[in-house]
């Protein structure tokens, strides 16, 4: 079970910005306790633009939290995999263990042009690839020798060792044919993004058939990235929810929609607002799409409503969600105490 801090910062409003929770530390660290609190085992600490660096902020929540790890994300070409590789073992050794590898390939042509990357979306993945094998060698092997297309390395010393063998796990969250392949290869958990829960059940068979041919059909998990809207009363939680999208500004609502354009995950959040509506399900709800590029779509109900849609994703293959919710800190409090116990009588 994973929350998220919110390094572009928080509200309870989209339009009022006297309902903004600015970026600072101190927000990020009462998030934090709250998801530790609250029973989840890790937090996403994003990177976009408007985020505040995720490895300096992971690092200030890991001093300041017992448990909790941090899924961080590795991006093509940002840093070099041997420095890349000091960083992990560091984090990993110095939190005692609390750091997962968050795969990151499609970013918008726009903010990988601005970041350095020229290439196309399906050459950053392809670097990717190269830098999670060369990564795992790095961790696992002395003395690597490596000359690739995009990297080369001659003996390379890396210390510490990483305290989770033989390396933290990866996590990646995409929908390409690109994403799907190195999900099967390499990842320990596939994140979907909000939607039916058959077709997600149709896409972990499909997912799992591809790991197999690596003979990992069986290491492959699932886990969906949602929203979440709980309160003690359905009627209170669909009223929290049109709060929340109210009176956005259509501005901001069309710069929303050029964001993340040519990941198929964005595009797939998009199709489904357009074509179906806000209500995919009785509870599954994609208004913040409109106000928010990425994972949009919210589970909306009572305690019960929330746990029973989202044992539908169980039921279908998933064994874990990575979850979020306006403010972070509120909500994350609000589903430890409502939600997390009725899915733990459920398991």
């Amino acid at each position: 079970m994973g929350w998220f801090i919110p390094t572009i910062g928080d509200t309870s409003a989209f339009s009022d910005p006297e309902k903004a929770i600015p970026q600072s530390l101190a927000h990020f660290e009462r998030v934090a306790l709250a998801a530790e609190n609250a029973g989840f085992d890790y937090v996403l600490v994003p990177v976009s633009p408007f985020c505040w660096d995720a490895w300096i902020t992971a690092s200030f929540i890991a001093a300041r939290t017992t448990k909790l790890k941090a899924l961080l994300a590795i991006k093509p070409g940002f840093i070099h995999p041997v420095a890349q590789a000091k960083m992990v073992a560091s984090f990993d050794q110095m939190s005692g263990g609390r750091i997962y590898v968050n795969l990151i390939a499609g970013l918008s042509e726009k903010d990988a042009y601005a970041e350095g990357q020229v290439m196309s979306k399906e050459g950053r993945y392809e670097q990717l690839e190269e830098e999670v094998v060369l990564l795992k060698r790095l961790w696992t092997e002395e003395k690597v020798e490596h000359e690739g297309k995009y990297y080369q390395v001659h003996g390379p010393t890396i210390i510490p060792k990483c305290v989770q063998q033989p390396h933290p796990p990866f996590f990646l969250g995409g929908g390409s044919e690109q994403a799907a392949e190195i999900s099967a290869k390499h990842s320990a958990i596939h994140l979907f993004w909000g939607d039916y829960p058959e077709r997600i059940g149709e896409q972990i068979k499909e997912l799992r058939a591809r790991a197999a041919k690596y003979g990992r059909a069986d290491e492959l998990r699932f886990a969906m990235r949602l929203q979440i809207i709980c309160r003690e009363t359905e009627d209170e939680a669909w009223a929290f929810a049109d709060q929340l999208i109210a009176g956005a500004d259509e501005g901001w609502k069309d710069q929303v929609k050029t964001m993340m354009a040519e990941s198929v995950a964005s595009q797939r959040q998009k199709e489904l607002s357009k074509t179906v509506g806000r209500k995919l399900t009785p509870h599954l709800w994609t208004g913040i799409t409109e106000v928010r590029a990425g994972a949009g779509v919210a589970v909306v109900g009572n305690p019960k409503q929330v746990a029973a849609q989202l044992q539908e994703f169980i039921d279908v293959g998933c064994s874990g969600f990575c979850l979020s919710g306006y403010p972070h800190h509120e909500e994350a409090e609000r589903f430890g105490r409502l939600v997390m116990p009725l899915l733990q009588n459920r398991a």
